[in-house]
């Protein structure tokens, strides 16, 4: 028996059409396509144009065969785009659509730029328009030139006009073709055009308005002015007054834009990547590009804003209830320049020849170096001769750093996405990166990021920004007095100089009590805090700590029932419709401000409170991104027991300053490199991908100071905002000392609530009834000593005591 073989399988029309959907995606078929449709666009427009001129002397040309007609040389055309070009305008407009045949050349061209990513015109209006432009074109003029068909070289209706002319006239009649053709017209123009009917409708009017005039020219002659006339027109005029207070009233609620951040020109010069022979070369030289950023002071004074009466009920602004406030101005800040002289040829050279010499001691042979100049560290890059394994290179690390004499020697090999080797190496005097340089940079200036957090340069010297809002959580360890708290200051401060109070709320922890209290003269403008604390909003009581988390628990829980309502998937997209006025805030929607927690020294808290910190803490980080809160943690022991597998999972973005050992590296970034950092700033970054070595910014704090004097002299809010409140459930154990006979007013209600959704729990009730939570707790405890629900069970929702809605309305009366 022969082997039978396997028909290959035919592919189904849905996977000829996803093949043909991938093929257009790519951008080398979309571009010769598109640069296709563009010159036979061309073409086809010279061919319709010279044939208007030339298409008498080559229509006897038509009548043969079409490969005949092309092929045959004997053949002569006066077109200017040949035969080729005669043939396809005498097919588009004789035996087409005439000259409405234009309208496909238009097609063609929005055709071709948007597959070339350009948009001239909307392609599928574009379409539907000339869809109607080129039927009605081509009946309209095979109507008016139906007679001159045999007289003319040229149909300018088409056949389809002549044909389609012709059989309405033995349809419809000459009558009926005519009231057809300005029916549709004036049906197309009015659906497309929307100043169309207004200018129609003008004669009429003004005719219309002069007949009112002089009727009210004769009422007002022939009237007399009676007492019940002026009474009327009292009325009258009372009702014009309160109308107008009304318009006032209204437009007195109208958009007034915040001033814009006050800044100043700065220069900022960067190195370039400097270019290397793999043998010594004193003479190389260092490029270098000046590059200025001026940032202009604008102020806007409200006093001169007028108010229009007629202006319609705008977007939602959340700035307007500290219209008048100033994000601060650059010039709070320093530079922070040593007078170090930058990094000289002669040690670029030195460094170069003591790399090369010692590869080539263990006859490591190298096909070029490039070095680029960062602010504190230099990085060689080195491409190896074909044949050299990486590792005999990443194990000469020790070797390498011994023969530069230099401390943090870092060897990445290979480096992320080029084919090169990189050497980390310290420059002898290294900058300090101003925290001024940093907010003045353009990038930062024109970043679009929605919580854009400015950290430092990177080696390339390029500003490094990265969103909050995407990271979506961040976790910065590293040894004491490596910068941890300067990150921390650099953090917050690129938060301020980009933000309006009503758009951003911290939540500050720290327990050391010194390193965050400066932030206190903001509290009314960017912090927030529990309700009912005489305290400041700087948390850094330890006992604390843990009813905030919850708080921000909760607040989380009623953030998502919120965007449940409101059909949204984040916050983003929750205040974008807020703004737009589609959420009804009677219905307890309002404008949801970004929550960043940010809480120094975690390790102190997780020695006191264990696992009270750490649950609330994870659950935030699990859940709180959709919802806008965002938490940084801080800490300088970065040990397993601190840093948990439950935190690293739930913090992408982890920050690691110089620490003592691989072990604590491994710990906070899950690779070494942070213990070979030379301190002072310098850190490594992970979002998750690469490592990126960042030259902290550096922000002193008598800067610091300045910038929250400048902020809190500023009118604020009457009070920091305010946490939902947060009793915990071992406080409801004590419900038979409640008082019965002074019952909420919302007892019966929840009751009801409860029994129907079996389901006994204090959110509930708060959710359901959008009140407080200690209200909520005390309904809870009333309906525990009225036997609704049982006694409180830890995290466990509280047992339902009562089957049906039946049994609950006996209990009620009984109560009475």
């Amino acid at each position: 028996m022969g082997v039978k073989t396997k028909r290959p399988k035919t592919k189904t029309k849905r996977q000829l059409i996803s093949e043909f959907r991938n093929k257009m995606n790519d951008f080398k078929v979309r571009f010769f396509f598109g640069l296709f449709l563009i010159a036979y666009s061309i073409f086809l427009l010279v061919a319709f144009v010279s044939f208007i001129f030339t298409g008498g002397a080559d229509h006897s040309q038509f009548n043969i065969n079409f490969f005949e007609f092309i092929f045959n040389s004997d053949i002569n055309v006066q077109n200017r785009t040949g035969k080729l070009g005669a043939y396809f305008a005498d097919l588009f407009i004789n035996s087409g659509i005439g000259v409405a045949a234009l309208t496909i050349v238009l097609v063609l061209m929005v055709l071709a730029f948007r597959l070339l990513k350009v948009t001239l015109l909307p392609l599928r209006k574009t379409l539907l328009h000339s869809f109607f432009i080129a039927v009605w074109t081509s009946i309209f003029l095979g109507y008016i030139f139906i007679n001159a068909v045999n007289d003319h070289y040229i149909l300018l209706g088409g056949q389809m006009g002549y044909f389609t002319s012709t059989w309405l006239i033995s349809a419809i009649g000459n009558v009926g073709v005519v009231l057809f053709l300005f029916f549709t017209l004036i049906t197309y123009l009015t659906f497309t055009f929307d100043g169309f009917i207004p200018l129609i409708k003008k004669p009429f009017m003004a005719k219309s308005d002069k007949t009112k005039t002089s009727q009210q020219k004769q009422t007002v002659l022939t009237n007399e002015v009676t007492p019940d006339t002026q009474v009327k027109e009292a009325q009258w005029e009372s009702e014009v007054a309160i109308k107008e207070e009304v318009k006032v009233e209204k437009s007195l609620e109208l958009e007034v834009e915040a001033p814009t951040a006050a800044t100043a020109p700065t220069t900022l010069k960067d190195k370039g990547p400097i270019e290397m022979d793999a043998t010594p070369n004193p003479d190389a030289m260092a490029s270098e590009d000046d590059g200025e950023f001026i940032i202009e002071k604008n102020q806007e004074d409200d006093e001169g804003f007028e108010v229009k009466d007629n202006r319609p009920l705008g977007d939602y602004d959340p700035t307007l209830d500290l219209s008048s406030y100033q994000l601060p101005s650059i010039d709070l800040l320093e530079d922070h320049h040593m007078g170090n002289e930058p990094v000289t040829d002669e040690e670029l050279n030195s460094n170069k020849d003591k790399i090369v010499n010692t590869l080539n001691d263990y006859k490591i042979e190298i096909k070029s170096i490039k070095a680029t100049v960062g602010p504190t560290v230099t990085l060689y890059e080195i491409v190896p001769a074909p044949g050299v394994r990486i590792s005999k290179i990443k194990n000469l690390e020790d070797d390498i750093a011994l023969s530069l004499a230099a401390l943090g020697i870092r060897i990445i090999a290979p480096m992320p996405g080029k084919g090169t080797i990189g050497i980390e190496v310290p420059n002898s005097e290294p900058e300090i990166v101003s925290m001024k340089t940093i907010i003045s940079s353009k990038k930062f200036q024109t970043t679009k990021f929605e919580l854009p957090i400015a950290l430092g340069k990177t080696i390339a010297n390029e500003t490094f920004v990265i969103d909050l809002a995407k990271a979506p959580h961040m976790l910065v360890a590293g040894a004491t007095g490596q910068g941890k708290s300067v990150g921390l200051n650099a953090i917050i401060t690129s938060l301020l100089y980009k933000k309006h109070p009503s758009q951003i709320k911290f939540v500050l922890v720290d327990p050391k009590k010194v390193e965050l209290n400066i932030y206190s003269k903001i509290e009314r403008h960017f912090l927030a805090k529990l309700p009912d604390e005489e305290d400041e909003a700087i948390i850094t009581d330890v006992a604390k700590v843990v009813t905030t988390l919850n708080s921000l628990t909760i607040e989380m829980d009623a953030r998502y029932d919120l965007l449940k309502k409101a059909h949204a998937r984040n916050v983003k997209e929750y205040n974008h419709k807020f703004v737009k006025r589609s959420l009804n805030p009677e219905k307890g929607h309002r404008f949801l401000p970004y929550i960043i927690v940010i809480i120094d020294e975690f390790a102190d808290l997780i020695m006191t409170a264990g696992k009270e910190v750490e649950m609330p803490i994870a659950r935030i980080a699990q859940l709180a991104r959709a919802v806008g809160i965002h938490m940084i943690v801080a800490t300088q022991r970065p040990s397993t027991n601190i840093i948990t597998g439950v935190i690293k999972a739930n913090f992408p973005t982890r920050v690691a300053f110089k620490v003592a050992s691989m072990i604590d590296s491994r710990t906070i970034l899950d690779s070494p490199g942070a213990n070979q950092l030379i301190g002072r700033g310098d850190m490594l970054i992970t979002q998750g991908s690469d490592l990126v070595r960042v030259q902290c910014a550096f922000v002193d704090t008598p800067e610091v100071e300045q910038i929250n004097d400048f902020i809190g002299s500023q009118k604020g809010y009457p009070s920091a905002f305010l946490l939902p409140e947060y009793i915990g459930d071992t406080s409801s154990s004590e419900a038979g000392e409640v008082d019965m006979s002074n019952k909420d007013a919302f007892f019966e209600e929840a009751a009801q609530v409860v029994v129907a959704n079996q389901s006994g729990s204090t959110s509930l009730i708060q959710r359901r009834f959008s009140i407080g939570y200690n209200r909520a707790g005390r309904i809870i405890d009333q309906l525990e000593v009225a036997g609704v629900v049982g006694p409180f069970e830890g995290s466990k929702a509280r047992q339902v005591l009562i089957p049906d809605e039946v049994s609950l309305q006996h209990l009620l009366k009984g109560l009475q």
